[in-house]
């Protein structure tokens, strides 16, 4: 659980204040509205380099063990954080968020860790634990951005030395780097290695016909072996997932930080941050309470079309709530609307915990789980670099150009989900059967 913590903290302690740092750097010209250009290509720095090296962190973590990646990972995010906090350029803002990426493949290692210890009678529970952890960081990072920023005008009295004045959004990047260091320790001393090495692994109903005819060999199997069809589908619907979902994430601090006349709400990095970590409270709750439940009624497949569905009403939420600022300020009904939204994105987050679960079943065996958790978090990686980019910089060319009135980016949004929400009809309404299954017409 602290693993999946400590990811989540890191990469949303930069959300509340990322727009205003960018626009103090003076790299926009003195125009808000290019802001979303600049925020975009830090946010995907990330996800390129993640996606470049997250394939071979799984891989390497098949031959060495998941414990020693996840180190090199938790020590990856404390360095850059300090990196990031010390940047004055724009330049030292995208290395420093690169190699964060470079040296994190631990998303795809935590979920191989899970499926290593659970079956199928209890995996809806462990990946239900995945986006509740995720949830409670994504609480935790936006609030540590938000309140720790620019520590000198809140108080005075205590940051007074010039270092505060020079770099006033390092607190909040050290008090993250704090507790990946923290995460080091405790995964360091009391974490236990899941893969099993020189042994053949117990039996289930998912690898029982595939582990016979590969049990000569305990190393990971060559990639031709690991991707199947039902792997190539699964994780393209994890794509499509991660791009809509990493394009809103990104469009939403960039929207609550830029001006009313402008179109988004005019917000300081405090209120973000309290609106942002209450998606990840909400999100928290939800998932320990409903998931397993929610899953058991409708099964994946349903659970994870209507997520992707809820992106529709979350993006046209945007405009909605910048007519109304414009025509009548930040009143009582426009903050009903702000949670109404986060109240959506929580009903969204199901998704994650469904597709999870088609990634898992759709893995011949064991042995090819992170092979297969690399492929898909390479994938996700790499449209998670594209999506903040390109939903920021519409953004951004929505109110330089006035298409539509500064409103076009979100109707182009709504389409793509439309579009994208296609690749779900090849996901089979249960799990992926097993070939022993298949082959005795188990349904």
């Amino acid at each position: 659980m602290l693993l999946n913590l400590a990811e989540p903290i890191t990469a949303y302690c930069i959300f509340p204040f990322i727009n205003q740092l960018v626009a103090e750097l003076d790299i926009t010209g003195g125009d808000p509205r290019k802001v979303g250009y600049y925020v975009g290509m830090i946010d995907a720095t990330f996800f390129t380099m993640e996606a470049l090296f997250v394939f071979q962190w799984a891989r390497l973590s098949d031959r060495i063990g998941r414990k020693p990646v996840l180190l090199i990972g938790v020590a990856g995010l404390c360095l850059s954080m300090l990196c990031f906090g010390m940047s004055r350029t724009f330049m030292g803002l995208m290395l420093s968020r690169g190699l964060v990426g470079l040296l994190n493949g631990n998303a795809s290692i935590s979920k191989s860790m899970v499926g290593e210890l659970t079956d199928e009678t209890n995996i809806a529970q462990g990946f239900a634990c995945l986006p509740i952890a995720w949830s409670v960081g994504s609480t935790v990072g936006p609030l540590i951005g938000g309140q720790l920023a620019r520590p000198h005008d809140r108080w005075p009295n205590v940051f007074s030395h010039p270092f505060w004045l020079k770099y006033p959004y390092f607190l909040p990047c050290a008090a993250s780097a704090a507790f990946s260091a923290f995460t080091f320790i405790m995964t360091a001393f009391f974490l236990k290695e899941t893969l099993q090495k020189n042994r053949r692994p117990a039996l289930s109903a998912w690898d029982e016909s595939t582990l016979s005819r590969d049990s000569h060999d305990d190393g990971p199997l060559p990639l031709r072996k690991v991707l199947n069809r039902r792997v190539i589908i699964s994780v393209a619907n994890y794509a499509v997932l991660a791009m809509m979902e990493i394009g809103f994430i990104a469009m939403l601090p960039l929207f609550l930080a830029t001006p009313i006349p402008l179109g988004g709400l005019g917000l300081a990095p405090p209120t973000i941050g309290f609106i942002l970590g209450t998606f990840g409270m909400l999100n928290g709750a939800f998932q320990a309470l409903f998931f397993a439940k929610l899953m058991d009624r409708l099964g994946p497949k349903y659970l994870y079309q209507q997520g992707l569905l809820t992106f529709i009403p979350l993006f046209l939420l945007f405009p909605v709530m910048s007519l109304y600022a414009k025509a009548y300020g930040i009143t009582g009904t426009l903050w009903a609307l702000v949670i109404l939204q986060q109240v959506l994105l929580v009903i969204m987050d199901t998704a994650y915990g469904a597709i999870y679960i088609y990634i898992r079943s759709s893995a011949t065996n064991d042995r090819a789980l992170a092979a297969t958790n690399g492929i898909s978090q390479f994938i996700a990686s790499v449209v998670r670099a594209i999506g903040p980019a390109v939903s920021t910089s519409l953004f951004a060319a929505s109110l330089q150009h006035n298409w539509l009135g500064g409103y076009s980016v979100y109707p182009i949004m709504v389409a793509a989900t439309c579009v994208l929400f296609g690749v779900s009809s090849y996901l089979p309404r249960d799990m992926w059967k097993t070939d022993s299954e298949v082959d005795s017409g188990i349904s």
